[in-house]
């Protein structure tokens, strides 16, 4: 009789780096994460906020209309590194994370980056041309006089899937990518619970950033929401006699940082009629670049 073939054992795409029992797990010296975090810093500093500065700053001559300009460049950029960071992150979390779900979440991420990578491309083209981004889409001179008329709804939705749709798709996955891997940032000794001078030093831009993010994208009840779960999470874990390591010290203090950022920059431009027109509700968090265009933009 023939001895039957034994399929060859397939090695899965991607294998976080600590796998074992959560015992071995906690047991490990957790070390943070200095070349990860500060590659996120730079980056959506380079990339995500700088990519509008130098829109402005670069002459619009050496990039036409109807081709990407330099802010095209930084979101590809960005749409590419960020997921492998995501995920060299996912990598060195000490905890087994579902890997399915992981992802799912960067698929996804890459997509809606996508939408709104062309999204935002041709709004800044719309700046160029007299847009103004305190205004909602029909209420804006430049569109007052388009014909035919029905045009203004493809401008409709192209708001949609720039402002809605595409944040949503980026940042909820973002998001939760950073809540599983700070599932994983706990450990039993209280004397690994401290952050060094380095964490220190980028807590800073970080939360900076996140304050950035949340006002520019407009996800604050998607931000306060990661923000309450990982407080329960930090909870949960001291029940257990468990503590946050390094990492998940300086993402938890990264996040409070911003929610305080956030509210002072709502109690500036609190009384601001105009931008409470555009943003009316209870959840008024005004855009960094719709203030910008209203107040401090110079219209020719």
């Amino acid at each position: 009789m023939r001895k039957r073939q034994q399929s060859p054992v397939q090695t899965p795409l991607f294998v976080p780096r600590n796998v074992g029992n959560e015992s071995e797990v906690l047991d490990k010296k957790p070390q943070f994460h200095l070349d990860l975090w500060f590659y996120f810093t730079v980056q959506n500093w380079i990339l995500d906020f700088g990519r509008p500065i130098a829109m402005i700053v670069l002459p619009v001559e050496w990039f036409p209309l109807s081709k990407p300009s330099v802010g095209d460049y930084f979101h590809m950029a960005y749409n590419i590194i960020t997921p492998f960071l995501l995920l060299k992150l996912i990598e060195r979390s000490p905890k087994t994370l579902p890997i399915s779900a992981v992802y799912i979440c960067i698929i996804t991420f890459v997509m809606g980056a996508s939408i709104h990578l062309v999204g935002d491309s041709v709004n800044h083209r719309l700046i160029l041309s007299g847009y103004q981004l305190h205004l909602s889409v029909r209420e804006n001179p430049i569109m007052k006089d388009l014909k035919p008329e029905t045009l203004i709804d493809s401008f409709e939705l192209l708001y949609y899937y720039d402002e809605s749709l595409g944040h949503l798709m980026w940042y909820v996955p973002f998001f939760i990518i950073f809540s599983l891997y700070f599932t994983g940032c706990f450990t039993r000794c209280s004397r690994d619970s401290r952050m060094p001078l380095s964490a220190w030093l980028l807590l800073g831009p970080s939360s900076l950033y996140y304050w950035y993010l949340v006002t520019e994208g407009q996800i604050f009840v998607l931000y306060i929401f990661t923000t309450f779960a990982m407080m329960a999470t930090v909870m949960h874990k001291k029940r257990k006699g468990l503590v946050m390591d390094s990492n998940g010290l300086f993402l938890f203090y990264s996040f409070c940082i911003a929610l305080v950022l956030i509210s002072a920059w709502v109690a500036f431009l609190w009384n601001d009629k105009i931008l409470r027109k555009k943003y009316p509700g209870v959840m008024y968090v005004p855009e960094p670049w719709a203030y910008y265009t209203l107040h401090i933009k110079k219209t020719p």
